[in-house]
Protein backbone atom coordinates (compact mmCIF):
# COMPACT_ATOMS: atom_id res chain seq x y z
CA UNK A 1 0.00 0.00 0.00
CA UNK A 2 1.18 3.54 -0.72
CA UNK A 3 0.27 6.90 0.72
CA UNK A 4 0.35 9.97 -1.50
CA UNK A 5 0.81 13.56 -0.35
CA UNK A 6 0.58 16.48 -2.78
CA UNK A 7 2.19 19.88 -2.39
CA UNK A 8 2.88 22.96 -4.45
CA UNK A 9 -0.57 24.31 -5.11
CA UNK A 10 -1.40 27.97 -4.85
CA UNK A 11 -2.68 31.04 -6.65
CA UNK A 12 -1.16 32.42 -9.82
CA UNK A 13 -2.12 34.81 -12.57
CA UNK A 14 -2.97 33.61 -16.04
CA UNK A 15 0.16 32.87 -18.02
CA UNK A 16 2.09 31.93 -14.92
CA UNK A 17 3.59 28.63 -13.80
CA UNK A 18 3.31 26.25 -10.86
CA UNK A 19 4.95 22.97 -10.01
CA UNK A 20 3.03 20.32 -8.12
CA UNK A 21 4.75 17.48 -6.33
CA UNK A 22 3.47 14.22 -4.94
CA UNK A 23 5.46 12.27 -2.38
CA UNK A 24 4.79 8.57 -2.04
CA UNK A 25 5.51 6.28 0.86
CA UNK A 26 6.72 2.72 0.48
CA UNK A 27 9.59 0.95 -1.23
CA UNK A 28 7.94 -0.17 -4.46
CA UNK A 29 7.20 3.21 -6.04
CA UNK A 30 8.82 2.16 -9.30
CA UNK A 31 6.10 -0.45 -9.81
CA UNK A 32 3.34 2.17 -9.82
CA UNK A 33 1.83 3.95 -12.78
CA UNK A 34 1.20 7.49 -11.56
CA UNK A 35 -1.15 10.20 -12.71
CA UNK A 36 -2.56 13.61 -11.97
CA UNK A 37 -6.28 14.33 -12.05
CA UNK A 38 -8.15 17.52 -11.33
CA UNK A 39 -11.62 18.52 -10.25
CA UNK A 40 -13.08 21.96 -10.80
CA UNK A 41 -16.09 23.18 -8.82
CA UNK A 42 -19.27 21.60 -10.11
CA UNK A 43 -17.41 19.31 -12.50
CA UNK A 44 -16.33 15.71 -12.51
CA UNK A 45 -12.77 14.71 -11.78
CA UNK A 46 -10.77 14.50 -14.98
CA UNK A 47 -7.48 13.01 -16.09
CA UNK A 48 -4.64 15.49 -16.61
CA UNK A 49 -1.45 13.50 -17.15
CA UNK A 50 0.01 10.08 -16.48
CA UNK A 51 3.45 8.48 -16.45
CA UNK A 52 4.62 4.89 -16.64
CA UNK A 53 6.61 3.11 -13.99
CA UNK A 54 10.04 4.25 -15.17
CA UNK A 55 8.93 7.42 -16.88
CA UNK A 56 9.38 6.12 -20.41
CA UNK A 57 5.76 6.70 -21.39
CA UNK A 58 3.55 9.69 -20.68
CA UNK A 59 0.02 10.66 -21.60
CA UNK A 60 -1.70 14.03 -21.43
CA UNK A 61 -5.21 15.36 -21.72
CA UNK A 62 -5.62 17.42 -24.87
CA UNK A 63 -6.42 20.48 -22.78
CA UNK A 64 -2.94 20.53 -21.21
CA UNK A 65 -0.71 19.19 -23.97
CA UNK A 66 2.22 21.48 -24.61
CA UNK A 67 1.68 23.32 -21.32
CA UNK A 68 2.04 20.67 -18.62
CA UNK A 69 4.84 18.17 -18.10
CA UNK A 70 4.69 15.14 -15.82
CA UNK A 71 7.87 13.59 -14.48
CA UNK A 72 8.97 11.24 -11.73
CA UNK A 73 12.01 10.49 -9.61
CA UNK A 74 11.88 6.91 -8.41
CA UNK A 75 14.91 7.41 -6.17
CA UNK A 76 12.97 10.05 -4.26
CA UNK A 77 9.52 8.48 -4.58
CA UNK A 78 8.09 11.59 -6.16
CA UNK A 79 6.02 12.51 -9.17
CA UNK A 80 5.72 16.10 -10.34
CA UNK A 81 3.55 18.17 -12.62
CA UNK A 82 5.11 21.27 -14.11
CA UNK A 83 2.34 23.59 -15.25
CA UNK A 84 3.05 26.52 -17.54
CA UNK A 85 0.96 29.03 -19.46
CA UNK A 86 -1.77 28.53 -16.91
CA UNK A 87 -5.32 29.54 -17.75
CA UNK A 88 -8.27 30.35 -15.50
CA UNK A 89 -9.89 27.11 -16.66
CA UNK A 90 -7.00 25.20 -15.05
CA UNK A 91 -8.39 26.22 -11.66
CA UNK A 92 -9.18 23.04 -9.75
CA UNK A 93 -8.15 20.75 -6.96
CA UNK A 94 -5.34 18.58 -8.31
CA UNK A 95 -4.99 15.00 -7.16
CA UNK A 96 -2.11 12.57 -7.40
CA UNK A 97 -3.10 8.97 -8.10
CA UNK A 98 -1.30 5.68 -8.41
CA UNK A 99 -1.76 2.02 -9.19
CA UNK A 100 0.68 -0.82 -8.85
CA UNK A 101 0.91 -2.60 -12.17
CA UNK A 102 3.03 -5.27 -13.81
CA UNK A 103 2.27 -3.89 -17.27
CA UNK A 104 2.58 -0.40 -18.66
CA UNK A 105 -0.84 1.08 -19.18
CA UNK A 106 -1.59 4.66 -18.32
CA UNK A 107 -5.27 4.73 -17.49
CA UNK A 108 -7.33 7.88 -17.86
CA UNK A 109 -10.27 6.93 -15.63
CA UNK A 110 -10.57 7.33 -11.90
CA UNK A 111 -11.26 3.62 -11.61
CA UNK A 112 -7.85 2.87 -13.14
CA UNK A 113 -6.17 4.03 -9.91
CA UNK A 114 -6.27 2.60 -6.41
CA UNK A 115 -4.45 5.22 -4.37
CA UNK A 116 -5.16 8.93 -4.11
CA UNK A 117 -3.74 11.94 -2.38
CA UNK A 118 -5.80 14.49 -0.52
CA UNK A 119 -5.55 17.09 -3.27
CA UNK A 120 -4.01 20.52 -3.61
CA UNK A 121 -5.78 23.66 -4.79
CA UNK A 122 -4.63 25.52 -7.88
CA UNK A 123 -6.26 28.85 -8.60
CA UNK A 124 -5.53 30.81 -11.77
CA UNK A 125 -6.83 34.35 -11.96
CA UNK A 126 -7.35 36.32 -15.15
Amino acid sequence: QVQLVESGGGSVQAGGSLRLSCAASGRTFSTYVMAWFRQAPGKEREFVAGISQYGVNTNYADSVKGRFTISRDNAKNTVSLQMSSLKPEDTAVYYCAGRQMMVTRIGVRESDYDYWGQGTQVTVSS
